[in-house]
């Protein structure tokens, strides 16, 4: 299933150009089968994915509590595998941030 496919599942109006952006900033991350997926279970990964993307990459200022409910949620919507391009634009909605995705 390509990126775009799982992104729709959970959100049916998701762009094909963002994601084809991110695919392309993440390129490297996604030659890695582990690295393509977020483990919810691991508190190390949480904290990358909240200080790396949700405030480096995205720009969110929230409180660390703030942003871990909001990858928490996300976890929460996404059953299963969470694929690190779902997770990412899922996290980039909520915080309305798409646009520093790409377009």
């Amino acid at each position: 299933m390509s990126a775009l496919e799982d992104i729709r599942k959970y959100a049916p109006e998701a762009s094909e150009a963002v994601v084809a952006q991110m695919e392309k900033t993440y390129a490297l991350a996604l030659r890695d089968a582990d690295a393509r997926q977020v483990s919810f279970s691991d508190e190390a990964e949480l904290k990358t994915v909240r200080d790396n993307f949700v405030k480096k990459k995205l720009g969110v200022t929230d409180s660390d509590e703030k942003i871990d409910a909001a990858i928490a949620a996300v976890g929460d919507q996404v059953p299963g595998h969470k694929q690190r391009l779902t997770v990412y634009y899922l996290l980039a909605k909520h915080y309305n941030k798409l646009d520093v995705l790409g377009s």
